[in-house]
């Protein structure tokens, strides 16, 4: 076997960045295919709004004239000043079972982030920990939820090979909707309904550009504490948000609002890679169709988003938003649920979901490299 070459990817190569997870999951029952049209839109450094604030460069590892694997090399700048922090990352990372290739890829882009100054290697997130991040680490036997990953286990023996080591691990919850013990939350609903002035609400979907500013800005104030937040610009939340619109429920997309004022918001999606899969990855010819199809059976949702401001986290209206979500999905007639991703450290957090009778089910694991 030949020696590995690390190659950027450039517009030339762009088509085989994005092909390589296809071919090394071809035969993983579990894996679900993206939209290649989102992948490459995604990776669009001159028209995707996460790139005004930062730098990326993607590679391919090649042996004997065969891709073996992958990486982006990332700079975001908005992470840096927030945290006044000197961090790279590394993201869309995917590779053969094999650590030279790893360890090629892994030494190319902290080469890359450290020649812009950074003086440590965080990842993989794709590319920020707004969008898709963690190495998957426990949990292989489902497929994942909308806006979650999937890897190979040996992922992990891979990275600890090359010498990463983890910096924080990220949990998700799973729970059938009827078997959630919603007594105490449902106590706790009540009462920041009558004594401190609680209403939660659906989103308005016929003033949505005006909901999605004003959670823009709540979403600033709710998350600026949390370990890895990267403060979103107000054009790549509002992209989003339209992306999301499309499938979005709106009885399970909640604003929390204390005397009139917007405090805090939940958001639940109806777990959509159960349509997506079968369509492997394209719209054209039956893509479409089979997402049409198949979006029809979904029975599942993820809770990808539930946060209050911080003056108002003991008014009980996280409690309002968890009574609310769980009645409407059952209304809506979703059977199981899923929360992530959960801090490891979120104490408060992880044991309100354990008192709900939600169990921890899979684990994600963000590594660093200094």
């Amino acid at each position: 076997m030949g020696g590995v070459e690390v190659v950027a990817a450039g517009k030339k190569k762009l088509k085989e960045f994005i092909d390589l997870p296809y071919n090394l999951y071809r035969h993983d029952p579990h894996w679900v295919p993206p939209l290649r049209m989102a992948v490459k839109e995604l990776l669009d450094c001159k028209k995707h709004p996460f790139y005004k604030n930062a730098e990326a460069e993607f590679f391919l590892a090649q042996r004997d004239g065969r891709t073996v694997g992958r990486i982006a090399a990332i700079v975001d700048r908005n992470y840096n000043q927030f945290h006044n922090e000197q961090t790279g990352f590394f993201g869309f990372f995917e590779c053969i079972d094999d650590a030279a290739v790893a360890e090629a890829l892994l030494r190319r882009a902290r080469e890359w982030v450290f020649e812009k100054g950074a003086r440590r290697l965080l990842g993989p997130v794709n590319p920020s920990t707004n969008y898709e991040c963690g190495l998957l680490v426990e949990g292989f036997d489902s497929d994942p939820m909308v806006m979650m990953t999937y890897n190979p286990p040996y992922y992990a023996r891979l990275m600890e090979q090359v010498g990463l080591r983890k910096a924080k691990d990220l949990l998700a919850y799973s729970s059938p909707s009827d078997k959630v013990k919603l007594k105490k939350i449902e106590h706790a609903a009540e009462r920041a309904f009558t004594n401190n002035g609680v209403r939660v609400r659906p989103i308005d979907m016929k003033d949505f550009d005006g909901e999605v500013a004003r959670v823009w800005e709540v979403y600033c104030a709710a998350w600026s504490r949390n370990w890895g937040f990267v403060p979103m610009s107000r054009e790549e939340f509002i992209l989003m948000g339209k992306e999301m619109k499309q499938i979005l429920k709106p009885e399970l997309v909640l604003i929390g609002e204390v005397d009139g004022r917007m405090v805090g918001f939940a958001l639940a999606l109806p777990d959509v890679n159960q349509a997506l899969k079968p369509a492997r990855g394209r719209l054209f010819p039956t893509g479409l169709l089979k997402i049409l199809y198949y979006q029809r059976l979904i029975k599942s949702v993820r809770v990808l988003a539930l946060g209050v401001v911080q003056e108002h986290r003991a008014s009980g209206v996280a409690a309002g938003f968890y009574a609310t979500l769980v009645h409407n999905a059952l209304k809506l007639g979703y059977e199981h649920s899923e929360m992530s991703w959960i801090l490891e450290d979120n104490i408060l957090m992880n044991r309100s979901l354990e008192v709900m009778g939600a169990k921890r089910y899979k684990s994600y694991r963000i590594y660093e490299w200094s």
